[in-house]
């Protein structure tokens, strides 16, 4: 179905996998850094989401301008993404620009000088950055609910810090972190399109081979969900609403039965909350379900944006809704239109250098293997009906339930904690 992942393995720890698709013209490679925004104090947070920025903002070689130009002089893409548990730095080129391509991606991460003047021309674009995020309530719902859910634990922050961290770290504090935490054996190299893995090796072991062993880690620890009803006001249209609940952990064995639990309930526009939230009594544009896994533990949520005046039924018939799922089975139609879904959207990502490239290098991180898309679209399709019934139950539970809102200042918060803490 998909042609098998290689792997090498330097001396330091740095990990190199690669998955040849020949029939594709382009190549997608990413520098994945097993750190993220849970892995930073207080006083860092935001550090993480920073390096991101200026990772490309020079180098002993190039400059800022410099890596820009060759990037688009041989028609590549390249971002950068963080997470809570990783940082990402990537590119996609047409196959015969490989060499400019890693060229580039090793020169920002081994040689980046996080010149100091460059450090102060970046940091009001990442005020910025959390600026605009504040000004979007779908956004900016989904960090108040992070935040209520996780309490004070590193996952309940915002990836992009705070704007009274960000204008108070400089030069020195970024390289202090980039040097403590991109250790060795925390960095996995990723490549998926046409490129021999041989010929990926001889490109980037030289540069990360210099890389120096790290000295530990700080350590994770998992977070206590908060049951809790929190609104925030804002003069908005819509009342904003995310409902949190338990997940499962990335590599929990209940994974596949989650990912068909949230297809059928509002992952796609044939999904229960969509039906009936938004088909049949037209009560919101938007609503569905989402899953966050980490290493240690997840969240299910739900998110919705409705007319204020509309809010509490909504909410009580999206708890119905969940509720409905822990008191009996879903039908034989619900099951195999969900299997098929997701069997679909495997197959057809499958296609993508991208993602194939993400998953591969997920797939290293999170089991230190390769995962053949065989083998997953197996595990989707035994699950059963009892499975996700079985699931339903284990996480929607009120007493692990927090509900945040963002919206108009005359919401009655109290109705809302009727639905949850009595």
């Amino acid at each position: 179905m998909d042609a098998p992942v290689d792997k090498t393995v330097l001396k330091n720890g740095i990990r190199i996998v690669s998955q040849k698709m020949a029939h594709t013209r382009s190549v997608s490679m990413g520098v994945w850094v097993n750190v993220g925004a849970r892995d930073e104090s207080a006083e860092e947070s935001g550090l993480s989401h920073f390096i991101e920025h200026m990772i490309f903002k020079g180098t002993r070689k190039r400059s800022a301008y410099q890596i820009a130009k060759e990037f688009d002089a041989v028609g590549g893409q390249t971002n950068a993404f963080t997470t809570m548990e990783n940082t990402c730095y990537h590119a996609r080129v047409l196959d015969a620009r490989v060499d400019t391509m890693t060229d580039i991606l090793c020169d920002i991460f081994t040689n980046s000088v996080f010149d100091p003047a460059e450090v102060e021309k970046e940091r009001p674009v990442i005020l910025q950055e959390i600026g605009m995020v504040e000004d979007n309530p779908e956004e900016y719902v989904h960090v108040l609910s992070g935040y209520n859910f996780w309490g004070d634990h590193p996952l309940g922050r915002s990836i992009l810090g705070t704007p009274e961290n960000v204008l108070g770290f400089d030069a020195a504090a970024i390289k202090k972190f980039f040097h403590r935490l991109y250790q060795p054996e925390r960095i996995v190299i990723s490549a998926a399109g046409n490129i021999e893995h041989r010929r990926l090796v001889q490109l980037v072991a030289p540069p990360f081979e210099a890389l120096a062993a790290g000295n530990g880690f700080p350590q994770r620890y998992p977070p206590r969900e908060c049951s809790v009803v929190d609104v925030h006001h804002r003069d908005l249209e819509q009342m904003h609403i995310c409902l949190s609940t338990r997940g499962l952990p990335i590599t929990d064995s209940g994974r596949y039965s989650l990912s068909l639990l949230n297809t059928i309930l509002g992952g796609n526009m044939s999904s229960r909350l969509f039906q009936q939230v938004r088909e049949k009594r037209g009560l919101a544009y938007s609503v569905y379900s989402f899953v966050s896994s980490h290493v240690d533990t997840g969240m299910f949520g739900v998110y919705m944006g409705v007319d204020p005046r509309r809010a509490e039924e909504t909410t009580r018939l999206v708890l119905d809704e969940l509720f409905k799922m822990t008191k009996q089975p879903v039908t034989v139609s619900e099951l195999c239109g969900a299997i098929e879904y997701t069997r679909g959207s495997l197959l057809l990502g499958a296609e993508s250098t991208d993602n194939q490239m993400v998953r591969t290098a997920q797939n290293e991180i999170h089991f230190g293997c390769d995962l053949p898309l065989e083998t997953i679209i197996e595990k989707i399709e035994a699950v059963t009906a009892d499975d996700i019934q079985q699931l339903a139950c284990q996480l929607f539970d009120v007493d692990h339930m927090a509900l945040t809102l963002l919206g108009p200042a005359d919401t009655d918060k109290k109705e809302f904690e009727k639905m949850l803490l009595q």
